[in-house]
């Protein structure tokens, strides 16, 4: 395993309500030296989680939502902060339900995945619900969101729309299926 670069110096460089930049002073075990920037998290640390909300035995909830980043409205999974002192599964539970109107009776940590780990500190949780039922919580969308679903046998599909883009996402549906699929729990 290559050795970590030695850290010359770090400063925040700079700050808005949702972002902060950090910039870091890099000296590599060759001796080159780089700057690197990253969004780092505001301080809280609480995390991030998505879920795969299963309908049935083969289908899942998703979301329609406005993303600013995008400037347009996508299909995604529900997903959304770890609140301070909520346990992951709890928040899951939330943003399900604040998201889609739907709880869930069992959830399921599946794994962490990095957002983009070139230049952000940030990962997010992945969390099977399953048994769903309704019920819907107040949350902080500023509209309602529609809420649509897809066969996980569909993924093909699902990542031709023009309105589903997200690469995260796209990888919890891809390793939910093959997971309940090594399990026996899901067939063709």
């Amino acid at each position: 395993m290559p050795q970590k670069p030695e850290t010359l110096e770090a400063r925040i460089v700079a700050k808005s309500r949702l972002f902060t930049v950090e910039q870091v002073q890099l000296r590599f075990s060759n001796g080159v030296e780089r700057t690197y920037e990253r969004l780092v998290n505001k301080g809280q640390g609480y995390g991030a989680v998505m879920i795969v909300a299963m309908k049935d035995e083969r289908t899942v909830l998703l979301i329609e939502e406005y993303c600013g980043g995008m400037d347009n409205y996508q299909l995604s999974i529900p997903k959304g902060l770890v609140e301070p002192g909520e346990d992951v599964l709890d928040a899951a539970n939330r943003e399900l339900m604040e998201e889609a109107g739907f709880g869930a009776r069992r959830l399921e940590y599946i794994t962490q995945l990095s957002l983009s780990p070139g230049y952000m500190s940030q990962s997010i949780a992945v969390v099977l619900a399953r048994d769903l039922y309704e019920k819907r919580l107040p949350g902080d969308e500023p509209e309602p969101i529609r809420v649509d679903s897809v066969d996980l046998y569909a993924l093909s599909e699902l990542i031709a729309r023009d309105n589903f883009t997200e690469g995260r996402a796209l990888a919890a549906l891809y390793l939910v299926r093959d997971l309940l699929e090594q399990r026996g729990e899901l067939c063709r």
